[in-house]
């Protein structure tokens, strides 16, 4: 009896001790470091109008440390693409960064057609703030007219108002619309006077004394003091068609669109400093002042987690006027190559290697120039927008007496008179289907629908799915109009977007840095699912209209 009593007083003791090796510190973290301890800073890059296979045609002449960086450490989605129609700038930063298309964020354009100021308006336009940085008007912005929340909105959210979130673009849409409503600052470009960054009293009354600093080095005089040549020889450019062709345009005061563009003459005739926009400098100056911002605003270097959302808009500019196939375009993507390989090693030395997270996508991509097609025998064209008008107006006169039912026609949208329908007693559903009817024969419409069919039909596939996604019933119009391939409302030089095939919709998308495995997938991903991926990372709250899904096989866990 003696010895059972040893053995459970020896049994109490062992298992006491056992307990006692076991037990957890409450500064313990069991979690693995790297599952716990998320980036110091989070990176948003938008490169405006960046087909994806600007990454492949060009991918020989990159550096090491630009886009290809990124196809050898990061995770590349190779089959992303934007889930919606229209396929607009506007759009396309809020739904990366609200993780939704506009069903639910309400961003239907760059401009619309507002049915209820029976006005077109502009997306972040707002009278009730004033210009910061300069004397003109273009700082008269905010993002009330988005109607979701961002990422970067959950993330100020989750740190109770901690961390910064800025956002930098020369056009003021794509740095309003991803830094959110609750950003600490957006930054946008006006050409108008020496060319500054300027910003909204939405943020702030004045200008942070290191923005004032970088406005005083002028630099858009520096970038536009020499001509615009090529990187490189002109003659290994072999990814691109003839320089001196008829499918680009021209900078006002030139008599061809060729190698060396004099920017200093140039300057004199195309409004100034604005020329900068339209120049790859335009994007230097841009990484220029992200590098500013993040010495600046100290980010990356506190205990919350700060998030930087750029956006390179000179590429837009550049690809509507030269188009998706000239030698300006090629220039333009080395030479931005080159800027992110500068901006990559600033990032390891400025805020370490194993701090930051980022990602890098477009808000679109573009059409081959529709002249261009067509001489080489492409079905394509260009979409007269006055002639369709008289044509649907044609259509309402027959059939009802009136050609005063349409009230606006814009975006491949008919929006519909309702007053006058009313007045007339008629019904509006049996116009819109008319419409609808009548204006798949006008040449080079594809397809025809009507908002009652967008809202009362569920679309699984196809490009009534896209037009079905880009669909907001409180601001869309009636009807909805889609173009052919490669069928454009434009002049015959140049290139524009907007549709939902996929020279529209294909963008490059990757993830890189903390928390990020490398690898590669050839999956179908929505653009959408962004901003999931990102929340789902940093174990914060979705977007608050998310539809977007996580990528799993981005992260390292």
């Amino acid at each position: 009896m003696k010895k059972e009593h040893l053995f459970i007083l020896l049994f109490i003791l062992f298992t006491a001790c056992t307990a006692q090796t076991n037990v957890v510190s409450p500064k313990e973290n069991r979690t693995p470091k790297s599952l716990n301890t998320p980036p110091k800073l989070v990176i948003g890059i938008v490169i405006d109008q960046m087909r994806y296979d600007y990454l492949t045609r060009f991918y020989n002449k990159y550096t090491d440390n630009g886009f290809k960086r990124l196809v050898n450490e990061g995770f590349n989605c190779e089959n992303a693409h934007f889930n919606y129609i229209p396929t607009y700038t506007a759009v396309g930063h809020t739904s990366i960064y609200t993780g939704t298309t506009p069903m639910h964020h309400g961003i239907i354009g760059n401009w619309w057609y507002d049915k209820f100021l029976k006005k077109s308006i502009y997306c972040v336009d707002d009278t009730n703030y004033k210009t910061v940085g300069s004397s003109s008007d273009k700082g008269n912005r905010s993002s009330f007219r988005m109607l979701a929340t961002t990422i970067t909105d959950e993330l100020h959210l989750h740190q109770n108002m901690n961390g910064k979130v800025i956002g930098i673009a020369i056009k003021d849409r794509s740095s309003i619309l991803p830094a959110g409503h609750t950003a600490n600052a957006a930054y946008w470009y006006d050409g108008s006077e020496e060319g500054k960054w300027i910003t909204s009293s939405f943020y702030m009354n004045e200008l942070p004394g290191w923005v004032k600093q970088f406005n005083n080095l002028r630099k858009p005089d520096e970038y536009l003091s020499k001509p615009w040549n090529t990187l490189y020889d002109i003659n290994l450019y072999t990814e691109s068609i003839v320089d001196d062709n008829i499918y680009e345009g021209k900078f006002k005061g030139e008599e061809a669109p060729v190698f060396p563009h004099d920017l200093p003459k140039l300057k004199l005739e195309n409004e100034g400093n604005e020329l900068l926009k339209a120049t790859p400098f335009g994007n230097s100056f841009t990484t220029d002042f992200a590098k500013a911002a993040i010495i600046g605003e100290g980010l990356g270097k506190d205990d919350f987690i700060d998030f930087l959302a750029i956006s390179f808009s000179s590429t837009d500019y550049i690809g509507h006027q030269f188009g998706v196939d000239a030698k300006e375009i090629e220039d333009t993507y080395l030479r931005l190559d080159k800027d992110l390989a500068s901006f990559f090693i600033f990032l390891d030395d400025k805020v370490g290697k194993d701090n930051y997270t980022l990602f890098l996508t477009a808000d679109h991509a573009a059409v081959q120039v529709p002249s261009y097609l067509e001489d080489l025998k492409i079905p394509s064209g260009y979409f007269d927008a006055k002639r369709f008008k008289t044509f649907i107006n044609s259509i309402t006169l027959n059939h009802f007496r009136s050609d005063s039912l349409v009230e606006n026609i814009s975006n491949f949208q008919i929006f519909l008179n309702k007053e006058k329908i009313t007045a007339l007693n008629l019904d509006i559903h049996k116009v819109a289907q008319t419409i609808v009817d009548e204006a798949i024969n006008f040449d080079g419409v594809y397809k025809t629908v009507t908002a009652k069919t967008l809202q009362n039909t569920n679309f699984t596939n196809g490009v009534l799915q896209l037009l079905q996604n880009g669909y907001n019933q409180k601001f869309s119009g009636d009807v909805l109009v889609v173009p052919n391939t490669s069928t454009i409302i434009r002049e015959r030089t140049g290139t524009t977007h907007g549709s939902g095939y996929n020279y529209d919709t294909h963008v490059p998308l990757f993830f890189y840095g903390k928390g990020i495995k490398k690898g590669k997938s050839q999956r179908y991903i929505p653009i959408i699912d962004i901003a999931p991926t990102l929340s789902n990372l940093l174990q914060i709250s979705f977007p608050n209209t998310n539809t977007g899904k996580i990528i799993e096989e981005v992260m390292e866990r």
